[in-house]
Protein backbone atom coordinates (compact mmCIF):
# COMPACT_ATOMS: atom_id res chain seq x y z
CA UNK A 1 0.00 0.00 0.00
CA UNK A 2 1.78 3.37 -1.09
CA UNK A 3 1.92 6.02 1.27
CA UNK A 4 -0.24 9.43 0.70
CA UNK A 5 2.20 12.06 -0.15
CA UNK A 6 1.34 15.75 1.95
CA UNK A 7 1.45 18.61 -0.12
CA UNK A 8 3.19 21.34 1.29
CA UNK A 9 4.69 24.64 0.73
CA UNK A 10 5.77 28.09 2.28
CA UNK A 11 3.43 31.11 1.45
CA UNK A 12 1.51 34.41 3.08
CA UNK A 13 -1.93 33.98 4.19
CA UNK A 14 -4.31 36.60 4.44
CA UNK A 15 -7.55 36.10 6.62
CA UNK A 16 -9.63 39.23 6.97
CA UNK A 17 -13.77 39.00 8.37
CA UNK A 18 -16.03 41.54 9.07
CA UNK A 19 -16.41 43.55 12.57
CA UNK A 20 -19.89 43.29 14.10
CA UNK A 21 -21.14 41.72 11.41
CA UNK A 22 -24.33 39.90 13.50
CA UNK A 23 -25.32 43.33 14.54
CA UNK A 24 -25.12 44.55 11.58
CA UNK A 25 -27.04 41.90 9.89
CA UNK A 26 -29.83 41.98 12.72
CA UNK A 27 -30.50 45.56 12.28
CA UNK A 28 -30.47 45.60 8.02
CA UNK A 29 -29.76 42.18 6.81
CA UNK A 30 -30.59 42.94 2.79
CA UNK A 31 -28.29 46.27 3.37
CA UNK A 32 -25.37 44.51 4.94
CA UNK A 33 -25.67 41.81 2.53
CA UNK A 34 -25.82 43.68 -0.53
CA UNK A 35 -22.61 46.42 0.75
CA UNK A 36 -20.70 43.00 1.89
CA UNK A 37 -21.05 41.48 -2.11
CA UNK A 38 -19.85 45.01 -3.55
CA UNK A 39 -17.37 45.15 -1.53
CA UNK A 40 -15.70 42.23 -2.06
CA UNK A 41 -16.75 42.55 -6.09
CA UNK A 42 -15.19 45.73 -6.69
CA UNK A 43 -12.81 45.91 -4.35
CA UNK A 44 -11.60 43.03 -2.28
CA UNK A 45 -11.33 40.71 -5.53
CA UNK A 46 -9.91 42.59 -7.78
CA UNK A 47 -6.94 44.15 -5.26
CA UNK A 48 -6.36 40.39 -3.86
CA UNK A 49 -6.28 39.06 -7.89
CA UNK A 50 -3.28 42.29 -8.61
CA UNK A 51 -1.31 41.60 -5.71
CA UNK A 52 -0.93 37.97 -7.34
CA UNK A 53 -2.94 36.14 -4.41
CA UNK A 54 -5.75 33.75 -5.17
CA UNK A 55 -8.87 33.93 -2.51
CA UNK A 56 -8.79 30.03 -1.12
CA UNK A 57 -12.54 30.34 0.55
CA UNK A 58 -14.97 32.81 1.67
CA UNK A 59 -16.73 31.85 4.68
CA UNK A 60 -19.46 34.13 5.48
CA UNK A 61 -18.76 37.55 6.56
CA UNK A 62 -14.49 36.38 6.07
CA UNK A 63 -12.24 35.29 3.62
CA UNK A 64 -8.96 33.65 3.21
CA UNK A 65 -6.75 34.04 0.76
CA UNK A 66 -2.81 33.15 -0.47
CA UNK A 67 0.28 34.74 -2.01
CA UNK A 68 3.29 33.56 -3.10
CA UNK A 69 5.00 37.19 -2.14
CA UNK A 70 4.47 38.41 1.65
CA UNK A 71 5.29 41.52 0.33
CA UNK A 72 2.39 42.11 -2.07
CA UNK A 73 -0.05 40.15 1.16
CA UNK A 74 0.81 43.15 3.02
CA UNK A 75 0.77 45.68 0.22
CA UNK A 76 -2.54 44.41 -0.56
CA UNK A 77 -4.06 44.32 3.04
CA UNK A 78 -2.66 47.70 3.63
CA UNK A 79 -4.52 49.04 -0.01
CA UNK A 80 -7.57 46.88 1.13
CA UNK A 81 -8.25 48.96 4.59
CA UNK A 82 -7.53 52.10 2.91
CA UNK A 83 -9.70 51.67 0.27
CA UNK A 84 -12.53 50.84 2.73
CA UNK A 85 -12.09 53.87 4.63
CA UNK A 86 -13.42 55.94 1.69
CA UNK A 87 -16.02 54.17 0.97
CA UNK A 88 -19.71 54.61 1.63
CA UNK A 89 -18.59 57.76 3.78
CA UNK A 90 -22.35 59.03 3.71
CA UNK A 91 -23.51 56.22 5.98
CA UNK A 92 -23.35 56.36 9.74
CA UNK A 93 -20.47 54.35 10.98
CA UNK A 94 -22.47 51.91 12.63
CA UNK A 95 -23.41 50.83 8.78
CA UNK A 96 -19.93 50.76 7.10
CA UNK A 97 -18.46 47.71 7.12
CA UNK A 98 -14.76 47.34 8.45
CA UNK A 99 -12.53 44.63 8.18
CA UNK A 100 -10.03 42.99 10.55
CA UNK A 101 -7.25 41.23 8.70
CA UNK A 102 -4.09 39.44 9.73
CA UNK A 103 -1.19 38.35 7.95
CA UNK A 104 1.24 35.15 8.58
CA UNK A 105 3.91 33.65 6.77
CA UNK A 106 4.24 30.20 7.57
CA UNK A 107 4.14 26.40 6.13
CA UNK A 108 0.72 25.30 4.55
CA UNK A 109 -0.78 21.69 3.70
CA UNK A 110 -2.75 21.63 0.19
CA UNK A 111 -5.50 19.75 -0.10
CA UNK A 112 -7.65 20.30 -3.52
CA UNK A 113 -8.03 24.38 -3.36
CA UNK A 114 -8.37 24.60 0.10
CA UNK A 115 -5.17 25.17 2.76
CA UNK A 116 -4.42 23.54 6.65
CA UNK A 117 -1.95 24.12 8.96
CA UNK A 118 -0.43 26.40 11.01
CA UNK A 119 0.26 28.95 8.64
CA UNK A 120 -3.48 29.54 8.39
CA UNK A 121 -4.20 29.02 12.37
CA UNK A 122 -1.90 31.94 13.01
CA UNK A 123 -3.48 34.28 10.10
CA UNK A 124 -6.76 34.20 11.83
CA UNK A 125 -5.71 34.65 15.26
CA UNK A 126 -3.76 37.52 14.03
CA UNK A 127 -7.08 38.57 12.26
CA UNK A 128 -8.67 38.40 15.69
CA UNK A 129 -6.75 40.49 17.55
CA UNK A 130 -6.65 43.61 15.14
CA UNK A 131 -8.41 46.22 15.60
CA UNK A 132 -11.46 46.80 13.58
CA UNK A 133 -10.15 48.26 9.68
CA UNK A 134 -6.47 47.40 10.94
CA UNK A 135 -3.99 44.84 10.59
CA UNK A 136 -1.93 42.75 12.28
CA UNK A 137 1.10 40.74 11.08
CA UNK A 138 3.59 38.02 12.56
CA UNK A 139 7.47 38.33 13.28
CA UNK A 140 7.83 36.18 10.12
CA UNK A 141 5.95 38.03 7.95
CA UNK A 142 7.51 41.77 9.93
CA UNK A 143 10.96 40.12 9.26
CA UNK A 144 10.74 39.70 5.39
CA UNK A 145 9.05 43.22 5.01
CA UNK A 146 10.06 45.69 6.78
CA UNK A 147 12.49 48.15 4.76
CA UNK A 148 11.05 47.06 1.70
CA UNK A 149 7.42 48.35 1.64
CA UNK A 150 6.44 51.83 2.99
CA UNK A 151 4.31 51.68 6.12
CA UNK A 152 5.03 52.07 9.42
CA UNK A 153 4.58 49.01 11.97
CA UNK A 154 5.02 48.14 16.27
CA UNK A 155 5.75 45.32 18.34
CA UNK A 156 2.78 44.51 20.59
CA UNK A 157 5.59 41.63 22.16
CA UNK A 158 4.92 37.84 22.27
CA UNK A 159 1.07 36.50 22.23
CA UNK A 160 0.33 32.78 23.45
CA UNK A 161 -2.21 31.53 20.54
CA UNK A 162 -4.99 29.14 20.63
CA UNK A 163 -3.92 26.11 19.82
CA UNK A 164 -0.30 27.05 18.69
CA UNK A 165 2.89 26.07 20.20
CA UNK A 166 5.02 28.88 20.60
CA UNK A 167 4.35 32.36 21.23
CA UNK A 168 3.65 34.80 18.33
CA UNK A 169 5.43 37.94 18.09
CA UNK A 170 2.93 40.73 16.93
CA UNK A 171 3.56 43.52 14.80
CA UNK A 172 0.32 45.76 14.27
CA UNK A 173 0.01 48.27 11.30
CA UNK A 174 0.35 52.29 12.45
CA UNK A 175 -1.43 54.38 9.82
CA UNK A 176 0.62 57.48 9.48
CA UNK A 177 -0.61 61.39 8.70
CA UNK A 178 1.25 63.90 6.28
CA UNK A 179 3.08 62.42 3.19
CA UNK A 180 2.41 58.81 1.76
CA UNK A 181 5.65 56.96 0.93
CA UNK A 182 7.18 56.61 4.47
CA UNK A 183 9.32 53.73 5.25
CA UNK A 184 9.24 50.72 7.06
CA UNK A 185 10.37 51.78 10.84
CA UNK A 186 11.16 48.76 13.32
CA UNK A 187 10.16 50.93 16.28
CA UNK A 188 12.20 48.87 18.98
CA UNK A 189 15.26 49.75 16.65
CA UNK A 190 16.86 53.36 16.80
CA UNK A 191 18.72 54.36 13.92
CA UNK A 192 22.17 55.23 14.64
CA UNK A 193 23.52 58.37 14.96
CA UNK A 194 25.88 60.03 12.38
CA UNK A 195 29.13 61.14 13.09
CA UNK A 196 28.19 64.62 12.50
CA UNK A 197 25.71 66.73 15.00
CA UNK A 198 22.72 65.54 13.86
CA UNK A 199 19.18 67.28 14.06
CA UNK A 200 15.78 67.35 12.60
CA UNK A 201 13.18 70.18 12.79
CA UNK A 202 9.79 69.10 13.53
CA UNK A 203 6.91 71.05 11.65
CA UNK A 204 5.99 74.49 13.53
CA UNK A 205 2.32 74.28 14.70
CA UNK A 206 0.29 76.41 13.59
CA UNK A 207 -1.48 78.79 15.98
CA UNK A 208 -3.16 81.66 13.77
CA UNK A 209 -6.69 79.78 14.80
CA UNK A 210 -7.55 80.00 10.82
CA UNK A 211 -6.90 76.47 9.20
CA UNK A 212 -6.38 78.09 5.49
CA UNK A 213 -3.06 79.37 6.94
CA UNK A 214 -1.55 76.24 7.62
CA UNK A 215 0.86 76.75 4.67
CA UNK A 216 2.91 80.02 6.05
CA UNK A 217 3.91 77.73 9.19
CA UNK A 218 4.98 74.44 7.06
CA UNK A 219 6.50 77.46 4.78
CA UNK A 220 8.68 78.58 7.40
CA UNK A 221 9.63 74.80 8.61
CA UNK A 222 10.98 74.00 5.79
CA UNK A 223 12.52 77.44 5.02
CA UNK A 224 15.07 76.29 8.29
CA UNK A 225 15.66 73.11 7.61
CA UNK A 226 16.58 74.18 4.23
CA UNK A 227 18.71 76.56 5.82
CA UNK A 228 20.77 74.55 8.32
CA UNK A 229 21.34 71.92 5.40
CA UNK A 230 23.17 74.05 3.96
CA UNK A 231 26.12 73.32 6.56
CA UNK A 232 28.53 70.60 5.65
CA UNK A 233 29.31 70.35 9.37
CA UNK A 234 25.27 69.88 10.33
CA UNK A 235 23.28 65.89 9.25
CA UNK A 236 20.04 67.55 8.81
CA UNK A 237 17.03 65.05 8.19
CA UNK A 238 15.19 66.01 5.30
CA UNK A 239 11.69 67.81 5.16
CA UNK A 240 9.36 65.06 4.47
CA UNK A 241 10.72 62.55 7.42
CA UNK A 242 10.33 65.68 10.09
CA UNK A 243 6.91 66.46 8.05
CA UNK A 244 5.52 62.76 9.37
CA UNK A 245 5.00 64.20 12.80
CA UNK A 246 2.83 66.57 11.82
CA UNK A 247 -0.51 67.21 13.90
CA UNK A 248 1.08 64.42 16.20
CA UNK A 249 1.67 65.13 19.76
CA UNK A 250 5.22 63.28 19.71
CA UNK A 251 7.85 62.27 22.68
CA UNK A 252 11.39 63.80 21.27
CA UNK A 253 13.14 61.11 22.28
CA UNK A 254 11.34 58.42 19.84
CA UNK A 255 11.36 60.66 17.07
CA UNK A 256 14.81 61.21 17.67
CA UNK A 257 15.64 57.61 17.65
CA UNK A 258 13.39 56.90 14.73
CA UNK A 259 15.12 59.65 12.84
CA UNK A 260 18.43 58.47 14.11
CA UNK A 261 19.69 62.78 15.43
CA UNK A 262 20.87 64.07 18.60
CA UNK A 263 18.78 67.28 18.70
CA UNK A 264 15.12 67.93 17.65
CA UNK A 265 13.92 71.51 16.83
CA UNK A 266 9.92 72.16 17.90
CA UNK A 267 8.13 75.85 17.57
CA UNK A 268 5.00 77.41 16.48
CA UNK A 269 4.12 80.46 13.98
CA UNK A 270 1.30 82.62 15.17
CA UNK A 271 0.14 85.33 12.05
CA UNK A 272 -2.42 88.12 12.44
CA UNK A 273 -2.85 90.77 10.80
CA UNK A 274 0.66 92.62 9.24
CA UNK A 275 2.62 90.73 12.73
CA UNK A 276 3.70 87.73 13.10
CA UNK A 277 4.80 85.68 16.59
CA UNK A 278 7.48 82.59 16.02
CA UNK A 279 8.96 80.69 19.03
CA UNK A 280 11.15 78.03 18.33
CA UNK A 281 13.05 75.73 20.85
CA UNK A 282 16.15 73.07 20.50
CA UNK A 283 16.25 69.71 22.58
CA UNK A 284 18.79 67.61 22.82
CA UNK A 285 16.66 64.33 22.55
CA UNK A 286 19.33 62.43 24.43
CA UNK A 287 19.08 64.02 28.27
CA UNK A 288 15.16 66.19 26.79
CA UNK A 289 16.67 68.94 28.43
CA UNK A 290 15.72 72.48 26.74
CA UNK A 291 19.59 74.16 25.32
CA UNK A 292 18.20 77.32 23.66
CA UNK A 293 14.38 78.62 23.33
CA UNK A 294 13.31 82.34 21.94
CA UNK A 295 10.26 83.84 21.12
CA UNK A 296 10.14 86.71 18.09
CA UNK A 297 7.41 89.21 17.61
CA UNK A 298 7.41 90.96 14.44
CA UNK A 299 5.90 92.88 11.41
CA UNK A 300 5.39 90.44 8.92
CA UNK A 301 8.23 91.96 6.51
CA UNK A 302 10.79 90.89 9.30
CA UNK A 303 9.67 87.38 8.54
CA UNK A 304 13.06 87.07 7.11
CA UNK A 305 15.43 88.15 9.41
CA UNK A 306 12.93 86.31 12.07
CA UNK A 307 14.48 82.76 10.18
CA UNK A 308 18.21 84.59 10.56
CA UNK A 309 17.91 84.52 14.02
CA UNK A 310 16.45 80.64 14.26
CA UNK A 311 18.85 79.36 12.25
CA UNK A 312 21.98 81.19 13.40
CA UNK A 313 20.48 80.53 17.15
CA UNK A 314 20.41 77.04 16.37
CA UNK A 315 23.84 76.88 14.74
CA UNK A 316 25.71 79.13 17.18
CA UNK A 317 24.47 76.56 19.93
CA UNK A 318 25.72 73.20 19.00
CA UNK A 319 28.43 71.77 20.20
CA UNK A 320 30.64 72.00 16.86
CA UNK A 321 30.45 76.25 17.38
CA UNK A 322 29.57 76.28 13.72
CA UNK A 323 28.38 79.94 13.73
CA UNK A 324 30.89 81.35 11.53
CA UNK A 325 29.49 79.75 8.69
CA UNK A 326 27.86 82.33 6.37
CA UNK A 327 24.37 81.81 5.82
CA UNK A 328 24.50 83.58 2.12
CA UNK A 329 21.29 83.99 1.34
CA UNK A 330 19.64 87.17 0.85
CA UNK A 331 19.17 87.31 -2.60
CA UNK A 332 17.28 84.68 -2.79
CA UNK A 333 14.72 86.70 -0.70
CA UNK A 334 12.14 88.61 -2.28
CA UNK A 335 11.98 92.77 -1.30
CA UNK A 336 8.52 92.45 -1.34
CA UNK A 337 6.49 89.86 1.17
CA UNK A 338 3.71 89.59 -0.32
CA UNK A 339 5.82 87.50 -3.65
CA UNK A 340 6.91 85.31 -0.76
CA UNK A 341 3.57 84.01 0.48
CA UNK A 342 2.37 83.39 -3.21
CA UNK A 343 5.18 81.21 -3.51
CA UNK A 344 4.27 79.16 -0.16
CA UNK A 345 0.99 79.07 -1.40
CA UNK A 346 1.68 77.57 -4.76
CA UNK A 347 4.29 75.52 -3.10
CA UNK A 348 1.59 74.04 -0.67
CA UNK A 349 -0.25 72.77 -3.24
CA UNK A 350 1.37 72.47 -6.32
CA UNK A 351 2.02 68.25 -6.45
CA UNK A 352 -0.90 67.61 -6.57
CA UNK A 353 -3.10 67.32 -10.35
CA UNK A 354 -5.91 69.92 -9.30
CA UNK A 355 -3.31 72.32 -8.07
CA UNK A 356 -1.04 72.72 -10.67
CA UNK A 357 -2.92 75.53 -12.71
CA UNK A 358 -3.53 77.40 -9.60
CA UNK A 359 -0.07 76.96 -8.55
CA UNK A 360 1.26 78.31 -12.03
CA UNK A 361 -1.26 81.22 -11.54
CA UNK A 362 0.13 82.23 -8.06
CA UNK A 363 4.01 82.09 -9.18
CA UNK A 364 3.11 84.00 -12.37
CA UNK A 365 1.76 87.18 -10.16
CA UNK A 366 4.79 86.01 -7.53
CA UNK A 367 6.98 87.22 -10.71
CA UNK A 368 4.57 90.14 -11.29
CA UNK A 369 5.08 91.61 -8.13
CA UNK A 370 8.82 90.72 -7.85
CA UNK A 371 10.31 89.49 -11.57
CA UNK A 372 13.90 88.59 -9.98
CA UNK A 373 12.80 86.51 -7.54
CA UNK A 374 14.77 83.44 -8.23
CA UNK A 375 12.58 80.74 -6.22
CA UNK A 376 9.59 81.94 -8.16
CA UNK A 377 11.44 81.30 -10.92
CA UNK A 378 12.64 78.11 -10.46
CA UNK A 379 9.30 76.86 -8.66
CA UNK A 380 7.50 78.05 -12.28
CA UNK A 381 9.59 75.96 -14.21
CA UNK A 382 8.70 72.69 -12.07
CA UNK A 383 5.37 73.41 -12.43
CA UNK A 384 5.50 73.92 -16.46
CA UNK A 385 7.06 70.50 -15.91
CA UNK A 386 4.04 69.17 -14.13
CA UNK A 387 1.40 70.85 -16.35
CA UNK A 388 3.30 69.06 -19.75
CA UNK A 389 3.61 65.30 -17.62
CA UNK A 390 0.27 65.37 -16.38
CA UNK A 391 -1.31 66.67 -19.97
CA UNK A 392 -2.57 69.84 -19.02
CA UNK A 393 -0.68 70.91 -22.11
CA UNK A 394 0.71 69.37 -25.21
CA UNK A 395 4.52 68.86 -25.18
CA UNK A 396 5.75 70.80 -27.88
CA UNK A 397 9.08 73.15 -28.39
CA UNK A 398 7.61 76.33 -26.91
CA UNK A 399 6.81 75.09 -23.58
CA UNK A 400 10.04 73.46 -23.44
CA UNK A 401 12.21 76.98 -24.69
CA UNK A 402 9.79 78.06 -21.88
CA UNK A 403 10.73 75.91 -19.39
CA UNK A 404 14.34 76.41 -19.52
CA UNK A 405 13.93 79.91 -19.65
CA UNK A 406 12.94 80.36 -16.02
CA UNK A 407 15.11 77.62 -15.11
CA UNK A 408 18.45 79.26 -16.07
CA UNK A 409 17.19 82.68 -14.84
CA UNK A 410 16.32 81.08 -11.32
CA UNK A 411 20.38 80.06 -10.62
CA UNK A 412 21.14 83.32 -12.84
CA UNK A 413 19.67 85.15 -9.90
CA UNK A 414 20.55 83.16 -6.80
CA UNK A 415 23.95 80.95 -7.60
CA UNK A 416 24.27 79.40 -4.25
CA UNK A 417 20.57 78.12 -4.36
CA UNK A 418 21.05 74.13 -4.62
CA UNK A 419 17.60 73.16 -5.16
CA UNK A 420 17.57 75.04 -8.19
CA UNK A 421 20.59 73.63 -9.64
CA UNK A 422 18.96 70.05 -8.91
CA UNK A 423 15.88 71.00 -10.74
CA UNK A 424 17.82 72.66 -13.98
CA UNK A 425 19.44 69.34 -14.32
CA UNK A 426 16.37 67.71 -14.25
CA UNK A 427 15.45 69.81 -17.20
CA UNK A 428 18.55 69.48 -18.99
CA UNK A 429 17.93 65.73 -19.04
CA UNK A 430 14.15 65.01 -19.41
CA UNK A 431 13.58 68.26 -21.29
CA UNK A 432 16.53 68.49 -23.14
CA UNK A 433 17.89 65.46 -23.35
CA UNK A 434 21.47 66.25 -22.64
CA UNK A 435 23.20 64.33 -20.30
CA UNK A 436 26.41 65.46 -19.77
CA UNK A 437 25.13 68.94 -18.62
CA UNK A 438 22.36 67.69 -16.39
CA UNK A 439 25.50 65.90 -14.64
CA UNK A 440 27.67 69.38 -14.19
CA UNK A 441 24.27 70.98 -12.15
CA UNK A 442 23.77 68.14 -10.65
CA UNK A 443 27.37 68.15 -9.03
CA UNK A 444 27.10 71.90 -8.83
CA UNK A 445 23.84 71.25 -6.63
CA UNK A 446 26.22 68.62 -4.36
CA UNK A 447 28.39 71.13 -3.65
CA UNK A 448 26.17 73.37 -2.40
CA UNK A 449 24.27 71.23 -0.55
CA UNK A 450 24.91 67.80 0.14
CA UNK A 451 22.61 67.40 2.87
CA UNK A 452 19.48 67.56 0.64
CA UNK A 453 17.87 64.22 -0.03
CA UNK A 454 17.05 65.69 -3.59
CA UNK A 455 19.98 66.58 -4.67
CA UNK A 456 22.04 63.36 -3.38
CA UNK A 457 19.08 60.99 -4.80
CA UNK A 458 19.34 62.81 -8.41
CA UNK A 459 23.53 62.16 -8.38
CA UNK A 460 23.34 58.84 -7.63
CA UNK A 461 20.67 58.70 -10.85
CA UNK A 462 22.90 60.73 -12.85
CA UNK A 463 25.88 58.93 -12.10
CA UNK A 464 23.46 55.41 -12.77
CA UNK A 465 22.79 57.23 -16.36
CA UNK A 466 26.77 57.15 -16.89
CA UNK A 467 27.46 53.44 -15.97
CA UNK A 468 28.76 54.21 -12.51
CA UNK A 469 26.93 51.71 -10.57
CA UNK A 470 28.56 51.39 -7.28
CA UNK A 471 28.48 55.28 -6.82
CA UNK A 472 25.05 55.31 -7.33
CA UNK A 473 24.15 52.73 -5.32
CA UNK A 474 26.31 54.33 -2.27
CA UNK A 475 24.04 58.04 -3.05
CA UNK A 476 20.96 56.40 -3.03
CA UNK A 477 21.83 54.98 -0.19
CA UNK A 478 22.75 57.82 1.24
CA UNK A 479 19.95 59.87 0.52
CA UNK A 480 17.72 57.41 2.14
CA UNK A 481 19.85 57.56 5.54
CA UNK A 482 19.40 61.58 5.21
CA UNK A 483 15.80 60.61 4.65
CA UNK A 484 14.68 57.60 6.89
CA UNK A 485 11.30 57.82 5.79
CA UNK A 486 12.17 58.61 2.25
CA UNK A 487 9.05 59.46 -0.35
CA UNK A 488 8.41 57.33 -2.93
CA UNK A 489 10.78 58.88 -5.70
CA UNK A 490 13.65 58.04 -3.55
CA UNK A 491 12.98 54.25 -3.68
CA UNK A 492 11.94 54.47 -7.08
CA UNK A 493 15.19 56.02 -7.93
CA UNK A 494 17.05 53.36 -5.97
CA UNK A 495 14.92 50.75 -7.76
CA UNK A 496 16.12 51.79 -10.77
CA UNK A 497 19.70 51.75 -9.98
CA UNK A 498 19.17 48.18 -8.85
CA UNK A 499 17.21 47.33 -11.54
CA UNK A 500 20.30 48.26 -13.82
CA UNK A 501 23.05 46.67 -11.94
CA UNK A 502 20.77 43.40 -12.36
CA UNK A 503 19.93 43.40 -8.63
CA UNK A 504 16.17 42.58 -9.38
CA UNK A 505 15.22 41.21 -5.96
CA UNK A 506 16.36 44.59 -4.49
CA UNK A 507 14.95 46.63 -7.58
CA UNK A 508 11.45 44.73 -6.84
CA UNK A 509 11.42 45.34 -3.20
CA UNK A 510 12.49 49.27 -4.16
CA UNK A 511 9.36 49.59 -6.47
CA UNK A 512 6.79 47.68 -4.36
CA UNK A 513 8.09 49.74 -1.64
CA UNK A 514 7.32 52.61 -4.05
CA UNK A 515 3.91 54.99 -4.77
CA UNK A 516 5.62 57.03 -7.71
CA UNK A 517 3.75 56.70 -10.56
CA UNK A 518 6.39 55.91 -12.76
CA UNK A 519 7.24 52.61 -11.25
CA UNK A 520 4.70 50.16 -13.15
CA UNK A 521 6.67 49.69 -16.64
CA UNK A 522 10.05 48.98 -14.40
CA UNK A 523 8.41 46.67 -11.78
CA UNK A 524 6.85 44.67 -15.08
CA UNK A 525 10.14 44.61 -16.41
CA UNK A 526 11.79 43.41 -13.26
CA UNK A 527 9.55 40.45 -12.76
CA UNK A 528 9.83 39.52 -16.30
CA UNK A 529 13.85 39.25 -15.96
CA UNK A 530 13.45 37.12 -12.99
CA UNK A 531 11.45 34.84 -14.97
CA UNK A 532 7.68 36.07 -13.33
CA UNK A 533 6.32 35.96 -16.46
CA UNK A 534 2.63 35.35 -14.82
CA UNK A 535 3.15 38.40 -12.64
CA UNK A 536 5.47 40.80 -15.07
CA UNK A 537 2.14 40.44 -17.37
CA UNK A 538 -0.33 41.55 -14.63
CA UNK A 539 1.71 44.46 -13.10
CA UNK A 540 2.47 45.58 -17.79
CA UNK A 541 -1.36 45.79 -18.05
CA UNK A 542 -1.62 47.94 -14.38
CA UNK A 543 0.65 49.98 -16.23
CA UNK A 544 -1.41 50.63 -19.29
CA UNK A 545 -4.33 51.44 -16.96
CA UNK A 546 -2.59 53.78 -14.43
CA UNK A 547 0.95 54.93 -15.78
CA UNK A 548 -0.15 55.67 -18.91
CA UNK A 549 -2.65 58.40 -17.77
CA UNK A 550 0.03 60.39 -16.47
CA UNK A 551 2.46 59.96 -18.79
CA UNK A 552 2.23 57.97 -21.96
CA UNK A 553 5.24 58.66 -24.75
CA UNK A 554 7.39 55.62 -24.07
CA UNK A 555 4.92 53.20 -22.00
CA UNK A 556 4.80 50.99 -25.19
CA UNK A 557 8.53 50.69 -25.63
CA UNK A 558 9.33 50.11 -21.95
CA UNK A 559 6.74 46.82 -21.50
CA UNK A 560 7.05 45.43 -25.29
CA UNK A 561 8.87 43.14 -24.26
CA UNK A 562 6.69 41.68 -21.86
CA UNK A 563 3.81 40.96 -24.00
Amino acid sequence: MSKSTVNRRLAAVLAADVVGFSRMMGEDEAGTLERLKALRRELVQPEISDSSGRIVKLMGDGLLAEFPSVVEAVQCAVNIQRSINTRDTELPDEHRIKLRIGVNLGDIILEGSDIYGDGVNVAARLEALSEPGGICISRNVFDEIRRKIPFEFESLGETKMKNIIQPVTVYRWVETTGESGSGIVDIDAAVPLPAEPSIAVLPFDNMSGDPEQEYFSDGITEDIITELSRFRQLFVIARNSSFTFKGQRVDVSEVASKLGVQYVVEGSVRKVGDRVRVTAQLIDAATGSHIWADRFDRMLDDIFAVQDEVVAAIVSTLPSQIWKADLARHQRRPSDVRAYDLVLRASDTLYNLEGIVKSIALLEQALVIEPDYATAHSWLAAAYCLEQDYKLIPHTSSTAVKIMKHARRAVELDASDDRGFQLLSDICLFVQRDLVEARIHAEHAMGLNPNSTVTVAWMGYIHNCYGETERAKELCERALRQDPLAPGWVKFLQGVVYFDAGELDLAIGMFLASDWDEKWPHLAAAYALSGQMDRARKIAMRARRDWSDINPDNLDERIQVLM
